[in-house]
């Protein structure tokens, strides 16, 4: 039995909320959640997730007063990757400069200032891209795809503006390839793709049921220093502005009276090799994969740079007095025990980079105790997305 479609409903939205949805009232009180939507504008919404207290959907049509912040979206597929490309960039900029603060807000800290830094290339800037398979029964014809936002249901695609044009191009010669052989696209899990910013492209398919593939390394400069990583690990989407966060942690550190540096979340040493190599460096991280990548990129007969790889437990050890800690951990922020062992050890100064500052905001409410923020800064590591990356800078009081 097909699944039975939820209903249209129509509201007026009052405001943007963190996570990236704007946000109206439905006739019985729940709130709603909108992609596609900006603040101001009535619309018409398809209801995708309907719970006791809210419900979630996408516009299909603004009915009246359009924002003035609102532009064409430039894909077909915009909601399922970049879902702000609904507004001017103008507009993006101001508003997630406004969610930062909100974010903190609601853990009890005024952060005055967040605005945001980037380089002002609003598309063609992810290094990576990862595409469903579509088989199109009225074309005969594979298509790369994405799930449609809010469902399990696939959206073709023809064009896709994100990524970088050497990615979008082996998208398309790979598929080319997959439709002039007949095969099938219920084989294949995915079509993983990564580039450097010498245009190098690697990846491969996913099959259904087996291990990934071996897959060629690539490399990349980042503040002078050399960098491989596998197409397939954790490596930045969006390296120049990666770059501008990493030159302002360069200059937060030359302002410290440390020389002792631990990176805690290390991944392939991207951070604290491109600005404490020359200081006491311990990278520490738990994941085999990246820690034998970070191997790879210590300088050779480097006597100053210790590279661990611990787990969870064990990694606590290192966060010490006597250091300056550097934490960029994954988007459900710091374990309690991370937060835990530097209110014990009470190290001198904490560098907090965050692709979350939901998170980040709740640690650091939590180190306040201690702490204070000495400099923040937020940087649109991904434009047309909500999202956003905040780094700050904590001194103990």
């Amino acid at each position: 039995m097909p699944k039975k479609m939820l209903p249209i409903a129509s509201v007026t939205l009052s405001k943007l909320v963190p996570g990236g949805q704007a946000m109206g009232e439905l006739e019985d009180g729940r709130k709603c959640f909108v992609w596609g939507g900006l603040p101001g504008e009535k619309v018409e919404v398809q209801i995708t997730k309907s719970k006791k207290t809210y419900a979630e959907g996408y516009v299909i049509r603004v009915v009246d007063s359009p924002s003035s912040n609102r532009a064409m979206p430039r894909d077909e597929c915009y909601l399922a990757t970049s879902p702000w490309q609904i507004m001017t960039t103008k507009a993006e900029t101001r508003y997630k400069s406004e969610l930062v603060q909100e974010q903190f807000r609601q853990s009890g800290i005024d952060l005055t200032y967040a605005k945001i830094k980037g380089d002002d290339k609003w598309y063609e800037y992810r290094n990576k891209m990862e595409y469903s398979l579509y088989y199109d029964h009225e074309t005969a014809r594979i298509w790369p795809a994405f799930h449609r936002r809010g469902s399990h249901q696939k959206q073709p695609i023809s064009h896709s503006s994100l990524e970088r044009p050497e990615i979008w191009q082996q998208c398309q010669a790979i598929i080319d390839e997959l439709n002039l052989s007949g095969d099938e696209a219920r084989r294949y899990q995915s079509l993983m793709l990564r580039c450097n910013q010498a245009g190098d492209v690697s990846g491969d398919l996913f099959v259904n049921g087996r291990p990934h593939p071996p897959m060629k390394p690539l490399s990349d400069s980042l503040l002078g220093y050399r960098y491989t990583y596998s197409p397939n690990g954790f490596f930045q989407i969006n390296l120049p502005v990666y770059e501008m966060a990493l030159c302002q942690i360069r200059d937060c550190l030359a302002q410290i009276d440390t020389r002792k540096v631990v990176d805690m979340y290390s991944g392939v040493g991207t951070i604290g090799l491109s600005v404490a190599r020359d200081r006491n460096l311990t990278l520490v991280e738990v994941n085999g994969d990246a820690y034998n990548e970070m191997l790879n990129n210590i300088p050779k007969g480097a006597v100053n740079i210790m590279p661990i790889h611990a787990k969870s437990e064990e990694a606590l050890e290192y966060i010490t007095g006597d250091a300056t800690i550097i934490v960029d951990p994954p988007r459900a922020g710091l374990d309690e025990k991370v937060v835990s062992r530097i209110l014990e050890a009470l190290p001198p100064y904490i560098i907090y980079l965050s692709c979350n500052p939901a998170t980040q905001a709740r640690d650091v409410a939590k180190l306040t105790t201690k702490y204070k923020i000495s400099e923040n800064q937020s940087y649109n590591f991904f434009p047309r997305t909500p999202h956003i990356e905040s780094l700050l800078l904590l001194n103990r009081r």
